[in-house]
């Protein structure tokens, strides 16, 4: 089997794990392109991407283009004369650069294709209940998560995962899928195929902040879903009325029980030992939850922190 030329775009430690099993296989990383470093947090401390980092420590060309139509840019990528491009968790792509390679552009996407394109497709899945999600490699072309299909791989979600767990899972197998996508490359026993047509295939938008609130008129197993979808970011999150002042009140793990009660949902029922809300048909016991200015903390340790429970109310 021959070694093939990469250049590598990614970003985040999900394509960084997809970089170090590039460049641990036969396969050579001859470029890696990745996002611009950028300042974050209160101090404005300016950070470097996990792959920049991987790069630099493994003496990898490095490329971190504000514009990826940018001519000179373009030109040093043409010169790397890779054989083919491998794409995770990076942003949209012109056709003058994922046209480059004579192999093509591959991309790694954490899902069941055509299922869950966008986004947010970890999350997602498990907000929808899911049992099972995967990775899936692809052939990009000019529409959105929408090229042939190489390989795909299938992976449990199991009742105790959250995006966050899933997310790690996903990272591995994600990264050895791709090392076998490169073999078959190599090898020439790859097939490419369309995507299964899908009347109303699912979707994963990208996630703002309006879409983390908890709507607690639903069904306690879609809250307890969302919860999950939601952990440990971007966090779903409910806004509680303490002592007369609106708090925002993040919560990343929970449970509920089915109870057919005549309460108004989102009703909280909270004192020493217990921490319940009503949902439209029981309630939703949180578990590790963080109140705004507070760190994240476990249940016994947030109900620690009051006297008195008799001016807590859903805002």
């Amino acid at each position: 089997m021959k070694s093939l030329k990469v250049v590598f775009l990614g970003t985040p430690e999900f394509a960084k794990t997809a970089l170090e099993a590039i460049h641990q296989s036969q396969h050579e990383v001859v470029g890696v392109v990745t996002a611009t470093d950028k300042a974050s947090g209160r101090g404005q401390k300016v950070n470097a991407s996990p792959v920049k980092i991987f790069a630099e420590e493994n003496g990898l060309k490095l490329f971190q283009p504000e514009k990826l139509r940018n001519p000179e840019f373009l030109e040093e990528i043409k010169s790397l004369n890779a054989d083919v491009f491998v794409v995770v968790a990076f942003r949209m792509m012109p056709q003058m650069l994922f046209s480059i390679p004579p192999m093509g552009t591959f991309n790694l996407h954490a899902s069941l294709l055509p299922d869950y394109r966008g986004a947010a497709p970890i999350n997602f899945a498990v907000i929808n209940g899911e049992t099972k999600s995967g990775a899936t490699t692809f052939f990009i072309n000019e529409k959105i998560d929408e090229g042939n299909i190489l390989l795909q791989e299938e992976i449990d979600i199991l009742p105790k995962d959250n995006a966050g767990s899933l997310h790690d899972k996903l990272m591995v197998m994600g990264a050895g899928l791709i090392v076998k996508t490169l073999d078959g490359l190599a090898l020439e026993n790859l097939t490419e195929h369309p995507q299964p047509e899908k009347e109303n295939p699912k979707t994963a938008y990208k996630i703002f902040k309006d879409d983390l609130k908890i709507d607690w008129n639903q069904n306690s197993e879609i809250i307890h879903n969302f919860v999950r979808g939601m952990s440990p970011y971007p966090t779903a999150f409910t806004v509680l009325n303490i002592e007369n002042e609106e708090k925002s009140l993040k919560l990343f793990k929970g449970k509920f029980e089915l109870n057919n009660h005549n309460e108004t949902a989102g009703t909280i029922h909270i004192s020493k030992n217990e921490f319940k809300i009503a949902t439209k048909d029981g309630y939703y016991f949180p578990e590790e939850l963080q109140l705004q200015g507070k760190k994240r903390m476990l249940l016994k340790d947030f109900l620690n922190g009051f006297r008195s429970f008799e001016q807590i109310k859903m805002a």
